[in-house]
């Protein structure tokens, strides 16, 4: 049920403005602690059993990819996360692939971060160069459809891509940088599921211009194929060690020459305007108070440094002024054109057509045939 009145989490800085839907109970504390928890202690592992799972994990790896050049596959992109999952995965003795999409909009810090990590770790690194006219085509067309999640059409990519990646070079396992403690917290209000090909197509079949032909795609053939085929498998390695976020970047700063670009996925210059300018100023969204609610639940920060945190401005003024102009800029629009974009009505992404019922329909098939797909792999 939606607040009629203002209300912040007794624990953390979720409150009704974030999410009008949020709850709390009689102690005042809101449903994303408890939904947390469930996580925390369903996906984390700590002590003797994270040791064990992680010992496995990589015997499995390793014999998985025995005689090939790689045995699994990374995503970098020159933040913490993916920064620290790259030097981990070397500490355990694997032969990581790195994999980076360029999508044109990368800041000169994260693109140095990425030179440094795979020259220092010795990782080969595999660069996906989109066809930057076509991205921004696609880009554009979400921009003016008004939807939420405009980071649908980078994460689409990189999946997208991933996947290609791994079955042409034969890596069954792909090991990604997503954890609870740091990145669990985010209203579902925010959010879209990134591999819903027909939602992307249809959104840019009545804003974009050009054709989809480069921009790495999976359509639901492909999940289908990845999904009953392939048997990528995904591991969420930070869910098995004690993740601290401060004393990573201390590590990989110390370790790797790795250096800070502000806040959460602000390596990428559009994500940063996105989440900083985009979101708060059209759809009322501050993406900080899930970031550091997260840190909260997880212990490694107060509610009161968050509360400081969130007192800063998202923008300084004159670093805003010259990043609207870049980014009008490198879109081809005026700013006249863009503050239409931003005073245009919100739409939702279920306004345009979905290939989730086909997905969900394919899972039930796959859940009802298991048994004897057990017997025939045998």
């Amino acid at each position: 049920m939606a607040q009629t009145e203002y209300r912040q989490c007794a624990i953390s800085v979720m409150d009704t403005i974030a999410d009008p839907g949020i709850s709390f109970d009689d102690k005042g504390i809101c449903n994303y602690y408890y939904e947390y928890k469930q996580a925390e202690e369903r996906d984390v592992l700590r002590g003797k059993e994270a040791e064990e799972k992680i010992s496995n994990l990589v015997a499995e790896i390793k014999k998985a990819g025995a005689g090939k050049p790689y045995d699994c596959l990374i995503g970098v992109s020159g933040g913490v996360d993916s920064t620290y999952v790259a030097y981990l995965v070397k500490e355990l003795g694997l032969r990581p692939l790195a994999v980076h999409l360029d999508n044109g909009w990368n800041s000169e810090l994260a693109v140095k971060n990425i030179e440094t990590l795979v020259n220092k770790l010795g990782i080969d690194l595999y660069t996906i160069v989109v066809n930057w006219e076509e991205f921004r085509d696609i880009q554009l067309s979400y921009l003016k459809a008004s939807v939420v999640d405009i980071e649908v059409v980078s994460d689409h990519a990189i999946f997208s891509a991933m996947n290609k990646v791994a079955m042409e070079k034969k890596i069954q396992y792909v090991i990604n940088g997503t954890n609870v403690v740091t990145e669990h917290v985010m209203p579902k209000s925010w959010l879209y599921t990134k591999m819903d090909y027909a939602n992307l197509k249809d959104i840019h079949s009545h804003y974009g211009k050009m054709k989809i032909k480069t921009f790495p795609t999976q359509p639901f053939w492909k999940y289908v194929y990845y999904s009953a085929f392939l048997k990528l498998k995904s591991i969420p390695i930070l869910n098995y060690i004690d993740y601290k976020k401060d004393a990573v970047k201390e590590l990989i700063t110390t370790q790797l020459g790795w250096r800070d670009y502000g806040g959460k996925h602000y390596e990428s210059i559009f994500t940063k305007f996105y989440q900083a300018y985009i979101l708060p100023q059209k759809f009322g969204i501050d993406k900080r108070k899930a970031h550091l609610s997260n840190l909260i639940f997880s212990g490694q920060i107060t509610k009161e440094e968050a509360i400081e945190e969130l007192k800063q401005p998202l923008y300084a003024a004159d670093e805003l002024a010259a990043d609207i102009e870049y980014v009008c800029k490198k879109f081809g629009i005026t700013q006249e054109e863009f503050t239409a974009i931003m005073q245009s009505p919100i739409r939702k992404h279920s306004d345009f057509k979905s290939d989730i019922p086909l997905k969900n329909r394919w899972m039930k098939i796959l859940s009802a045939t298991k048994p004897i797909r057990k017997i025939l792999s045998r």
